[in-house]
């Protein structure tokens, strides 16, 4: 680095004051984000499948839910749109499991009550 001057700035100076050190990073592969919402969904009640592969992972809860857990979010279906003809879905980062678990639940909870017939038409629109 150099001064206004151009003369060179000891690599002491600029770093003075801070610490040095390697960053304590943790990264998570699709599989774990999704054991750690499977375990969050436990305390819940609800059981549900894990399934990883091709660079994102799933966790299957019920008829027409399905949790994709990839990079930093989970996401899933909430409804269809019938005036744009597409699914809706909701979203929520992955650094939150339990939260994710708790909105996921609510989500489990009103297709419990639906029929299914009702929910694998929807899905098939």
């Amino acid at each position: 680095m150099d001064n206004s001057r151009g003369a060179p700035i000891p690599a002491n100076s600029v770093t003075a004051g801070r610490q040095d050190r390697a960053l304590d990073v943790v990264s998570m592969t699709p599989l774990d984000v999704a054991e750690e919402l499977r375990k969050a969904l436990k305390q819940y009640g609800i059981a549900a499948d894990v399934h990883d592969g091709y660079g994102l992972a799933l966790v299957s809860v019920w008829v027409g839910l399905v949790v994709w857990c990839k990079d930093d979010r989970y996401w899933w279906r909430t409804g269809w749109d019938q005036h744009r003809r597409r699914f809706t879905y909701a979203w929520h980062p992955a650094i939150d499991p339990a939260r994710a678990a708790r909105r996921v639940a609510f989500r489990y909870a009103h297709l419990r009550k639906t029929p299914s017939s009702e929910v694998v038409t929807d899905s098939a629109s």
